[in-house]
Parts: structure tokens; C-alpha cells; sequence
């Protein structure tokens, strides 16, 4: 299928074909513009940062598992083209050069491209905004000096100029074969989705593509049929039902995030620590879940907050408790042309708090993710939901912790002896990230660290008090 796109300032309409061919390899190979980098090649170390402008705004993402049809109607700035009309730096290009910014150079490009965006949205957390660039010779001291030394200058023209361009190149897509690969579906509404997806059920949904996209990268896999969601503007609406939130399955972490720092400061907290800003830009709140990942970080969390899927194929819709969506590993409860649509959750939990432990704290794969909602009345426990993630198959909750809490006095004695039960609920597995000993004894902790924040004692590591 034929897409049209802003490049550099320029109007660019070219064949998708495949449609799972990456931004990062169409920009390297067929327009020369190598300054944007290879190296992961899986979105973790931001080589490849490129902006990306449409009517919500400009946002850094991964060029290495962006896939063309993503493009279509948008505005990309690769480090080439983040240079003014008349040649000039980029006031962060500027800063960087005067804060002694690059040593090798590799991983410049990248930086400058989240920089920029960051710039440009007039956002002033560096630490966060550059966490998902990674730099091995400079150092992050003179790249943050950079980053704050440009913070009060004008924003280019051209930001504004990419703003105004007009998606009306917008192929819709349509089933047919092109160079021997079908081409990539891209509706419009959920209601579309739902036609299309009925009639090819075998297709590969993609949303951002944060997981789809190693599929191809690390794994050359040839997916065929695909159907892109991100045109489907219905799924990335967030919609206020008085004691519940709606969710639509296409709304990105990046736009969940402040929503829960709000409602559920801590599940804010594991939010930001969810990737990168260009993986949370991207990935949705749907995909993480639709995955079955055992270690994905939103489900304990929505399991503990008595969530519900809402799921659909064709016109017929179905909601459940989202811990039953996941049967086991690799398995859910999804038929063939169904998918996920939304997720209510409550807006009212005061109990609930959630951890993730893992190797590096920012941007890691979780070791394993708790979440704790328990109901205390009159010092005693009266109702709890407790999950986790990473320590089984799948997302799963923790219903013999629950019983053994339910009844007792909320008493740091009675979480002692309760804990005990998560070896009932739950055989962990040793790998790479943790031993399956280690698994078991720190969601033991993760329970009496619970127990003593609700108490009002300081638990996290990061804040030191006097």
C-alpha cells in the first residue's frame, strides 16, 4: 500500500511493502540518511530517537521498530533534518557542542532527537527524558548541562511548520497482494477493526509495535496479514464513568501515565519506570495486557485493582475479570478475530500499592511485580486482592495469601504468618533475573513492605529522611 509522510520538511509518498519493513532500514537504505544509528535494534538504547509530529502532538520514538505504515499522514525529523531551513544548529545541537556533550558520536544523534523533543514540549525532567538514550563514553553530566542550557531558547519555526502538514496523503489500506506480501490494513474506527479483523483472524495485530517489533527484528519473523491499530482513534480515548475509568485499549503508557500518578501515585511510579519515554510513547495499555506476558508490569496491577476486560469480535462484546484472561503461559482467553477493546478499572482504591523489582531500576524487565489491595476495618483484614507478575506463567493472583489474611488482625505478626501461603499460590522458576528462591522471599518482603508503608513508615530505598 502507498503511504504519505513529512520527511525532513518534505512531502515523501512510497510502497509499504513489506509492511513490516522498519523506519531505521528505509532511512539507512533507500534515502541515505545514516546519521540515525543501529544499535540495539530493539528499542532499548535510543540510537535511533527520531520526532514524530501529528495532531497529538511530537513525540521521540524507537526508528528501529517503527514500521512504515505507523507513518502514514505524520511529520519525521530525523538528526539531518532537526538543523534550521538555513543551515543553523538546533539550539540543543548548539548546547551540546559548548557543554562538551560527544566524545564518539554514536549515540549523539539520539540525543539530540529526544532533546529536541523535549525542547520543543517544553519538558525540563532530563533525567527522565534521556533515560532511554544510552551513552557509553561521554558521560550523562555535560549531556544534562546541554539539555538545560537550552531550555529557555526559541523553539525552530519549522516545529510549528510540521504542525500545519496535512495527513491528506493518507492511504486507508485495503486487502490485496503486493510484491508477494498482503498489504497492511490500517482502519479508522474500532467499528472497522472489527469487520476487518473478523474477516482475516489471522492477521498480527499491531499497536505500537514495542513488542511486535522485535518479532521481526531479533526474531525475522514474516508477518502476514497485519492490521495497524493506530489509526483507530476510538481505542486511545480515556473516558470518565464518575466511580470508574474506561481505558481504551489503544491509549499509550506515555498518556495513562499522569492519569494513574493521580488516582494510584505508585502504579504513576511503576509507569514511569516502563520502558523509555520512547517505548511508553508507543506501547499501549491494550498490548500490554493482549501480550499474556507473565512478566508484563500493568496486570497485577489492574487484577489488584478488580479490573475488567472488554473484549470484542465483530459486533459481539464480552467483559470478565481480567485475571481470567490469562489461562496459561502463552494463553488467553481470546477467540480467533477478537480482541481487546477496553479496561474499566475503579478510580477510588486507597489501599492499593504496587512494586517492581528488577535488575536496574529504570527501564529493566520486572524480576517480579506485586500489587496489594487489602480492606482493613476495625484493625482487622476484611477483604483483600493481591497479584503478581513473574513469579508463574502468567499474571496471576495470590488467592491463598488472600484467604490466609482475610479475618486475621492487621498486625505485622499476622502478615508474617499469612506470607507463608505464597508458596501455595505460586512455584517460581529460576532464570537470568532472579532465582526462583529469591522470587519467593522478596514477594514475602514485598508483603511486609506493604504492611509498614499503610503504617506510614518510609519504605522506599530512593528517599532518605532525617
Amino acid at each position: 500500500m502507498d503511504i504519505g509522510f513529512l520527511l525532513n520538511g518534505e512531502p515523501v509518498r512510497l510502497r509499504a511493502d513489506p509492511p513490516t519493513r522498519t523506519l531505521l532500514d528505509w532511512l539507512r537504505e533507500d534515502r541515505g540518511l545514516t546519521a540515525t544509528k543501529e544499535g540495539c535494534n530493539e528499542g532499548d538504547c535510543g540510537a535511533c530517537t527520531v520526532m514524530v509530529q501529528d495532531q497529538d502532538g511530537i513525540r521521540a520514538l524507537n526508528a528501529c521498530i517503527l514500521f512504515l505504515p505507523q507513518l502514514a499522514g505524520k511529520a519525521v525529523r530525523t538528526v539531518e533534518g532537526i538543523r534550521a531551513d538555513d543551515g543553523g544548529m538546533h539550539p540543543v545541537q548548539t548546547a551540546m557542542v559548548e557543554h562538551h556533550g560527544s566524545q564518539c558520536g554514536f549515540c549523539t544523534p539520539g540525543f539530540i532527537a529526544s532533546m529536541a523533543v523535549a525542547h520543543a514540549n517544553g519538558q525540563t525532567d532530563h533525567n527522565d527524558r534521556l533515560a532511554g538514550n544510552l551513552c557509553r563514553c561521554t558521560g550523562y553530566a555535560p549531556i544534562i548541562r546541554a539539555a538545560r542550557a537550552a531550555e529557555d531558547t526559541p523553539v525552530p519555526q519549522w516545529i510549528a511548520a510540521d504542525r500545519s502538514f496535512s495527513g491528506s496523503e493518507i492511504s486507508s489500506g485495503g486487502l490485496r497482494s503486493s510484491g508477494g506480501q498482503t498489504a497492511p490494513l490500517l482502519p479508522q474506527s474500532s467499528d472497522a477493526l472489527a469487520e476487518i479483523y473478523a474477516q482475516t483472524p489471522d492477521a498480527t495485530l499491531i499497536a505500537g509495535a514495542t513488542d511486535v517489533g522485535l518479532w521481526v527484528t531479533k526474531q525475522l519473523r514474516d508477518l502476514d496479514p497485519v492490521i495497524f491499530l493506530h489509526q483507530c482513534r476510538d481505542l486511545a480515548r480515556i473516558e470518565d464513568w464518575g466511580d470508574t475509568l474506561k481505558i481504551g485499549a489503544g491509549v499509550t503508557i506515555a498518556k495513562l501515565w499522569p492519569l494513574m500518578r493521580e488516582f494510584y501515585p505508585s502504579f504513576g511510579e511503576l509507569l514511569r519506570r516502563y520502558g523509555s519515554v520512547q517505548v511508553r510513547e508507543a506501547a499501549t495499555l491494550g498490548g500490554n495486557i493482549a501480550n499474556g506476558s507473565p512478566i508484563g508490569d500493568s496486570p497485577p496491577v489492574l487484577i489488584a485493582l478488580g479490573a475488567r476486560l472488554h473484549l470484542r469480535k465483530g459486533t459481539a462484546r464480552r467483559d470478565m475479570p481480567i485475571e481470567d484472561f490469562f489461562i496459561d503461559y502463552g494463553k488467553q482467553d481470546r477467540a480467533p478475530g477478537e480482541f481487546v477493546e477496553a479496561i474499566t478499572l475503579p478510580k477510588d482504591q486507597p489501599a492499593m500499592r504496587c512494586y517492581k523489582i528488577s535488575k536496574r531500576f529504570d527501564q529493566d524487565i520486572s524480576a517480579l511485580c506485586a500489587a496489594f489491595n487489602i480492606t482493613v476495618e476495625s484493625d482487622r483484614i476484611s477483604a483483600a486482592r493481591i497479584a503478581f507478575g513473574g513469579m508463574a506463567g502468567t499474571p496471576k493472583r495470590a488467592t491463598a495469601l488472600e484467604t490466609a489474611l482475610i479475618g486475621r488482625d492487621w498486625s505485622e505478626d499476622s502478615v508474617k504468618a499469612a506470607a507463608a501461603a505464597l508458596e501455595e499460590d505460586f512455584t517460581p522458576m529460576s532464570d537470568m533475573r532472579a532465582s526462583a528462591a529469591y522470587r519467593m522471599e522478596t514477594a514475602k518482603n514485598l508483603l511486609l513492605r506493604y504492611f509498614h508503608e499503610m503504617q506510614g513508615a518510609q519504605t522506599s530505598v530512593l528517599e532518605v529522611r532525617p
